[in-house]
């Protein structure tokens, strides 16, 4: 018989970084989860990832206080910051540009992210990078 699911959790934590300090612990000790198991399983999966690397985890939490996490690739502005080498995006998007970003490294980046974003084929999931690039003041060409 499958585990009684209880509910699900979304947290972002620095790859290699998880600690039992806020805002993990609380978000976790509120729901029954042994904090330090989920704290050495999250870092020791999250190893092979550039340290400090921001990284989306969906965490599953069971009846019987055992769990399952989900660890997902860094979010698209990573990838985009990365790839322009900028600290942040420009603070009046629309007006104010940050850099310029191509559709052929939208495209490489949406093939690394393809399985995390609400995407069936390659193209539209660089459309959603472009939008993403775009809504932090980047400007898009050809």
């Amino acid at each position: 018989m499958a585990k009684e699911i209880e509910g699900s959790l979304k947290l972002q934590i620095p790859a290699g970084q998880a600690n039992p300090a806020p805002p993990v612990g609380p978000a976790l000790g509120q729901r029954g989860i042994n904090i330090m198991d989920f704290c050495k399983m999250f870092n020791d999966k999250s190893k092979s990832e550039q340290p400090g690397v921001v990284l989306p985890v969906v965490v599953t939490y069971f009846k019987d206080k055992s769990f399952e996490m989900e660890i997902k690739m860094p979010p698209a502005s990573y990838f985009i910051k990365e790839a322009l080498n900028i600290k942040k995006g420009s603070k009046e998007p629309g007006r104010e540009s940050a850099g310029t970003i191509s559709k052929a490294k939208c495209k490489e980046i949406a093939e690394k992210k393809l399985k995390d974003l609400n995407a069936n084929t390659v193209d539209q999931g660089m459309n959603i990078i472009i939008g993403s690039a775009r809504s932090m003041g980047i400007e898009v060409t050809d």
